[in-house]
């Protein structure tokens, strides 16, 4: 198991953990701002959960203020100045 696996055993549902994970890239600028989100079939290539699960995670990040969703076109990273504060 690597740092960036998703661990079923750990008591914290699966889209939380990704979401968790999804967030650490986003606050890194890994994923900068106005750019997409991974795909769900990349993220399915990249963690072995189902669609389900990756839909939970979005809406956990947009929930969060860390994306925002454009109706027919994907998830995008919010600049930090659009984020609420913590």
């Amino acid at each position: 198991m690597h740092d960036d696996d998703l661990d079923p055993e750990h008591g914290r549902p699966l889209s939380q953990q990704l979401a968790d994970r999804l967030e650490a890239r986003i606050l890194s600028g890994e994923l900068a701002p106005h750019r997409p989100v991974p795909s769900e079939t990349q993220l399915a290539q990249a963690y072995p959960v189902s669609r389900d699960t990756i839909r939970r995670a979005v809406r956990e990040l947009r929930a969060r203020g860390l994306v925002y969703t454009v109706q027919g076109k994907g998830s995008y990273v919010t600049p930090p100045e659009d984020r609420p504060q913590a």
